[in-house]
């Protein structure tokens, strides 16, 4: 490999700006035809040679989804008509979230040929990974609208928060990618702690499970349920899944959710300004 393919090392702290940072995030989103085709093809090269192709995704996700829902539906005494849908939208918004995690902090590590050898943002790889899950994501749509079809939910004008709240996932998968892709680069014992912590985090998160089932009187649900609010994935699963299912959201499930958003950005932008310039050395 020629030695001009690796962007010379900084000499300087100039490289070092908030204003680099913002302009790498501003230059990789306007290469947009790279890492869509990127994403894309990361996708097509999943099921290359499979007859089902990307439907996959929607029926693996799908018979996991109901699997589960019947199973725990069956262990805790749940209605399954009320019950199924909960753990079926979890399932779905939980995958999101876990595999742009886990995606995001392999983002760099598994494209050192692209990073030494095409001239681009390191936000590029980023907002590939955001722009493949998307696809997985919209692929699992599909299971949602048969959710509703068979167990159709109280149509309330608050289901339009779901977009929003989707929007919140979106910038928090950038950030996320961001952190932990640039110092599991530097550090890669961080991805293999991230996966057994994201596995923990499944199950201390309402998914397969709800908050209903914490405890038989006020005082034992209360207090569980201030436990359980410890963890953030409840605000996240909560702002996306309840306007789908026609509860009621109380606002300071979003409140938490956009205050993590804010500092997620901010060590984001830390991460990207202090950090940025060393990824083609350390992948």
């Amino acid at each position: 490999m020629d030695d001009d393919a690796i962007p010379a090392r900084p000499t300087s702290s100039g490289s070092r700006t908030f204003k680099r940072a913002i302009r790498d995030l501003r230059d990789g989103l306007n290469n947009r035809e790279l890492w869509l085709h990127l994403g894309w093809q990361d996708i097509k090269q999943r099921y290359r040679r499979s007859v089902l192709g990307p439907l996959w995704i929607t029926i693996a996700t799908g018979v996991t989804a109901v699997a589960m829902g019947l199973l725990y539906g069956e262990l805790f005494g749940q209605d399954i008509k009320v019950f199924l849908p909960y753990v079926a939208l979890g399932f779905i918004f939980w995958n999101f979230i876990q595999s742009s995690i886990l995606d995001g902090a392999e983002v760099y590590a598994k494209n050192e040929g692209l990073i030494k050898q095409l001239p681009a943002p390191v936000s590029v790889h980023v907002y590939r990974v955001v722009w493949r899950q998307s696809i997985i994501f919209a692929h699992n749509v599909v299971i949602i609208v048969a959710i509703f079809i068979i167990f159709p939910p109280p149509m309330h004008w608050s289901i339009l928060l779901v977009f929003p709240a989707i929007a919140l996932y979106l910038l928090n998968a950038v950030w996320v990618a961001i952190v932990f892709g640039i110092l599991s680069t530097r550090f890669r014992d961080i991805g293999q702690l991230l996966t057994t912590v994201v596995q923990l985090i499944f199950f201390m998160t309402p998914i397969i499970w709800s908050t209903q089932s914490l405890g038989s009187t006020t005082g034992e649900e209360s207090s569980r349920l201030r436990i359980v609010e410890i963890n953030p994935m409840y605000h996240y699963l909560e702002i996306a899944r309840g306007p789908l299912l026609g509860e009621h959201v109380d606002f300071y499930h979003w409140a938490i959710v956009i205050g993590c958003t804010l500092l997620g950005w901010t060590a984001g932008l830390l991460v990207l300004r202090n950090y940025r310039a060393r990824v083609a050395y350390w992948v």
